[in-house]
């Protein structure tokens, strides 16, 4: 053991399946890239419940990756894949010195990791990261955390946390950006508005279509694109038709991330409808990729530039106007955090 390098196992729901798989979890894949920038000699393991939905182990930009494959949410099933996680981490404890472990939002994984660094006297960390923070989570009884073990990714969720459990996480780290993913920005902006996300009811782009229905009275030729796919799909496009504005918004699909960022770079705004929201990585790229973001979340007490908060529709409807009327708006790139600075602040926790 004295030969083998500091190990930090991550255990998340999932995990990008090979390394052109940008679409899952941009955000944690950044961060788990910037941590292996910045600590080169650290051993990085990923322990994969659901996601590749195949059991295997492979290499990710220099990370171990272990796929449990669980895929199912039958309660058999899933303590099934817990006890793999369990054996899987007692097999890494028995080949490395394992400096701690980190867990993906506040579920399943925060649960097996909570308990094993328990029983073997290490270091573990819980990453809340969204609707983990909701009243109702079975796994805060499970668990019983205390506040030093919690992380909270934003104000926003940590004031959520605290009022449905009565503890305040600790630290407050949100996700970061990598400013090299992006390339220079074009001379014209020839998107208007810009959403990019889950289509899910949670995210509420129907009211993204609505907005794009109330805008065209003021811009007859708004462009509009909707990035993003998901269960909502088809009643969005039936919406689209509806209101007649088939020639006002495009549904470009899922697209690789470096593709998203570039239409971020091409919008004007980006619309962000989603009723409840941990971050929101998205916010934070398309500030720096110059666009004005106007959303109904506010994930962070400090005010930033460009970040447009709105309370309702007509409010929404109404900032969207002034924006795009505004000659002097600006498209300046605006750095909420870099993800090689968010790496930093949480392996500076397991020190």
């Amino acid at each position: 053991m004295e030969n083998t390098p500091d190990t930090l196992v991550i255990l998340s729901p999932g995990f990008p399946a090979n390394e052109a798989d940008t679409t899952c979890m941009p955000p944690m894949q950044l961060f788990v890239k910037a941590l292996k920038e910045i600590c080169p000699g650290l051993n990085i393991v990923v322990l994969s419940f659901q996601y590749p939905f195949i059991a295997g182990s492979y290499d990710w930009h220099g990370v171990k990756v272990i796929s449990i494959g669980g895929r199912s949410k039958s309660k058999a099933l899933r303590l099934r894949t817990w006890v793999k996680a369990w054996l899987h981490l007692r097999k890494l404890k028995s080949e490395y010195q394992l400096m701690g472990l980190l867990s993906f939002w506040f579920g399943e994984c925060a649960f097996v990791g909570s308990r094993f660094a328990k029983t073997n006297q290490l270091p573990h960390f819980s990453w809340i990261l969204g609707q983990d923070a909701k009243k109702g989570n079975k796994y805060f009884n499970w668990i019983k955390p205390n506040s030093d073990s919690l992380i909270a990714l934003s104000d926003f969720i940590a004031k959520e946390f605290k009022r449905n459990y009565k503890i305040t996480p600790a630290q407050v780290i949100p996700v970061g950006i990598d400013t090299a993913l992006f390339g220079e920005a074009p001379a014209k902006r020839d998107i208007d508005i810009l959403g990019a996300g889950s289509l899910i009811p949670l995210k509420q782009y129907e009211l993204f279509v609505e907005t794009i229905g109330i805008l065209k009275e003021f811009f007859p030729a708004i462009k509009a694109v909707i990035c993003g796919k998901g269960p909502e799909w088809d009643s969005l496009h039936t919406l689209t038709q509806k209101l007649n504005l088939q020639n006002n918004i495009s549904f470009a699909g899922e697209l690789p991330h470096a593709e998203v960022l570039a239409l971020m770079q091409r919008s004007k705004v980006f619309l962000h409808t989603s009723e409840y929201e941990g971050f929101g990585a998205v916010l934070a790229e398309a500030l720096y990729a110059g666009a004005h973001v106007v959303s109904f979340c506010k994930p962070m007490d400090k005010e930033y530039r460009h970040h447009h908060v709105v309370k309702n529709l007509p409010e929404m409807s109404r900032e969207l106007v002034k924006i795009l009327n505004d000659p002097r708006r600006g498209h300046d790139p605006v750095l909420m955090c870099r993800t090689q600075q968010i790496a930093k602040n949480v392996i500076s926790l397991f020190a």
